[in-house]
């Protein structure tokens, strides 16, 4: 068992929980003999994104199913609220329409906003998911058509072996991944206390650029957005900024 299938096995034994598999790899536990059919790379592996090293918990494996390849690509995140307004979703598809062509869009394939930033890709575009559990489980129900369309022709990314179910702190801890694969991160909607939030302070940490749309005074769905401008994100307010993004990236 060489170095890297050491790690896929400490996956495996551990539920990609990534403390465990460090204290396996710091004192060089023997792993039970495994045969992983799923494919993944490794933090060893050439093909393994630079953007990830960056991260202070790089992820040690990461399985995927779809075009691994579309990771060397140009590659910008959009995320938002679960419970997508119309004005939130107006302008998650005026970014996700306008980017589409140049970026692979990366999101989370969760309900709401993600999950339209994945649809709007599927026509003309490329997009990466990033899940918070194992492929044996589909979460949420909503996205099972998106999910093996993403997974035929696009990517779908998890640093959860197959068998790991649905835990609520494993959501938190992938929106890491999210905000380090793109070049630049984008708000379309967030409330102030809200997943979404946890994101965004994963992309100052790394130093990406964030950019939000501005909400009405008093719609409480936008006004994370609106706080995240006065605190220094970039407003995003015309066309012409989005084709900025993709001079700047």
């Amino acid at each position: 068992m060489n170095e890297r299938e050491k790690l896929a096995a400490y996956a495996y034994m551990f539920d990609g929980d990534w403390a465990r598999i460090a204290d396996a790899e710091k004192n060089h536990l023997t792993p039970d003999p495994i045969t992983i059919k799923e494919n993944y790379i490794t933090c060893l592996d050439e093909d393994y994104p630079g953007q990830l090293h960056g991260l202070r918990y790089p992820p040690w494996v990461v399985f995927y199913r779809g075009d691994i390849s579309l990771l060397k690509r140009r590659m910008i995140s959009i995320i938002g609220s679960r419970d997508l307004q119309p004005y939130g979703a107006a302008c998650t598809r005026w970014c996700a329409d306008l980017l589409k062509k140049d970026f692979v869009l990366v999101s989370g394939l969760a309900r709401g906003a993600d999950g339209l930033v994945h649809r709007c890709a599927l026509d003309g575009g490329a997009t990466i998911g990033i899940i918070g559990s194992g492929f044996s489980r589909i979460y949420p129900s909503c996205n099972r058509d998106l999910y093996y369309r993403m997974e035929r022709d696009h990517l779908i990314l998890s640093e959860y072996p197959y068998h790991t179910g649905i835990r609520k702190h494993h959501f938190p801890w992938r929106n890491r991944l999210i905000a380090a694969l793109g070049e630049a991160l984008i708000v379309t909607q967030a409330e102030i206390r809200s997943g979404t939030m946890l994101t965004v302070n994963e992309a100052a940490a790394l130093s990406r650029d964030i950019y939000a749309v501005p909400w009405p005074l008093f719609d409480s769905y936008g006004a994370g957005c609106n706080r995240l401008i006065a605190e220094g994100a970039m407003i995003l307010h015309e066309e012409g900024q989005l084709k900025d993004l993709v001079r700047k990236y």
